[in-house]
């Protein structure tokens, strides 16, 4: 027999709204008002559709910021950073460049944006700050190890406070705003350099890549502080350098960083909700992968990780995000391919590699919840999710061909 909840915990479940505070119907108040200028200010064209994703973004963005409270200065910051690249720009995509004036023998550009504000300026930055945090929260968790070590072996861990982590989690958020800011200028930069074909950045693999970044990071930053466990920031900040090691190759060797008019292929709306959603799910998977390989370690017993379990549980809510928005960004695309193409599906390569991942972590998820597995199989399964999900999204374009061979590197 099921016992009613007394009426002041139904009261406590059923009242968010009346918990919240006055700072946050401030921040919601802020957001509306830059949604608001959004509309009315910029003179570029907006659809129906992409008024829609404005007011949705901006419902999206009240919602993770009062989820998450640390992302309401991500945001705002972001996004004052932006603006601040806008009023600078002026309308001339030259004051981001090193060109000389004839006469005065000074530089032309703006130094802000030569040297932080510019998307590139900001990408780079995003690059080394990424570096940076790995070697931090590297360093952070090896004096972890280091004192545990030195402790009678049955001495159990206890938390202490690491300045070194700490500053690792800093370098994370400040890596995450500085590529958070490229693509909002990106944006802005994309219509100076041509008005008719200006583009969200999340449309070329040079773009989704800084947005995977940003994305991981953040959800990592979330994780982190949930289950208070700053020493996995090793683990993941060893796959963002890998990241980062593509960005510098794509950027400087094949010149991608250049912002160029898009294919017909990829004008299109479905792209702006399409693409934030499906990597959602590649972020969550990998950081998932990243957690499988510290929980392989602590199952061994070093003592200086957080608990099997605890790691564990980390990754199985990672899992289940990514799950949950890697099947809406599948249903987004099969309606772009009806739109695009006439018909929901095809087998494409892309297509068909991207039911197998989905498969996978349907799978991974029903072990777990439905069969009781846990330990070591789904870390390694895990694991090798990583080199399935990486096959999808970057191997399918190098090695294989179809209707989706428009993001071939």
């Amino acid at each position: 027999m099921n016992t009613p909840l007394p009426q002041h915990e139904l009261l406590q479940d059923t009242s968010f709204l009346k918990q919240l505070r006055p700072s946050d119907w401030l921040f919601a108040l802020i957001v509306v008002a830059a949604a608001v200028w959004a509309q009315i200010t910029i003179p570029h064209h907006m659809d129906g559709y992409e008024t829609a994703i404005l007011w949705s973004s901006a419902a999206a963005a009240i919602g993770l910021g009062w989820f998450f409270k640390p992302l309401r200065w991500f945001m705002l910051a972001g996004a004052a950073a932006a603006f601040l690249a806008t009023v600078l720009y002026g309308g001339d995509i030259a004051r981001a460049s090193d060109q000389i004036d004839t006469v005065s023998g000074k530089a032309q550009g703006s130094f802000l944006l030569r040297y932080f504000l510019s998307s590139q300026s900001a990408i780079m930055w995003q690059c080394a700050l990424t570096v940076l945090a790995f070697f931090t929260y590297t360093a952070g968790t090896l004096s972890a190890w280091w004192k545990q070590k030195r402790l009678p072996e049955n001495t159990p861990a206890a938390p202490q406070r690491n300045l070194l982590l700490g500053i690792g989690s800093n370098l994370g958020w400040a890596a995450a705003l500085a590529g958070f800011t490229g693509l909002l200028v990106r944006w802005h930069e994309s219509y100076l350099l041509r008005p008719a074909d200006g583009h969200i950045p999340v449309s070329t693999l040079y773009e989704v890549f800084v947005l995977f970044m940003v994305i991981t990071g953040l959800m990592y930053l979330y994780y982190e502080r949930k289950f208070a466990m700053q020493k996995l920031g090793a683990f993941v900040y060893l796959f963002m350098c890998a990241l980062v090691g593509f960005i510098l190759w794509y950027s400087i060797w094949r010149g991608a960083h250049q912002i160029q008019p898009l294919i017909p292929a990829l004008q299109s709306w479905w792209m702006k909700i399409h693409v934030p959603a499906n990597f959602i799910g590649y972020g969550a998977f990998c950081m998932a992968a990243m957690f499988g390989i510290a929980e392989l370690l602590a199952l061994r017993g070093s003592r200086f990780l957080p608990d099997a379990a605890q790691i564990e549980e980390a990754m199985y809510k990672a899992i289940a995000v990514g799950f949950l928005f890697f099947t809406i960004a599948t249903i987004l695309g099969a309606l772009w391919a009806a739109d695009a193409w006439g018909r929901y599906w095809s087998w494409d390569p892309k297509e068909t590699w991207a039911f197998i991942v989905w498969l996978n972590y349907a799978v991974w998820l029903h072990m777990r919840l439905v069969a009781g597995w846990r330990g070591k199989i789904l870390a390694w399964w895990a694991i090798i999710g990583l080199f399935i999900t990486a096959f999808a999204f970057i191997g399918v374009n190098m090695f294989l061909s179809g209707l989706h061979s428009y993001g071939e590197l």
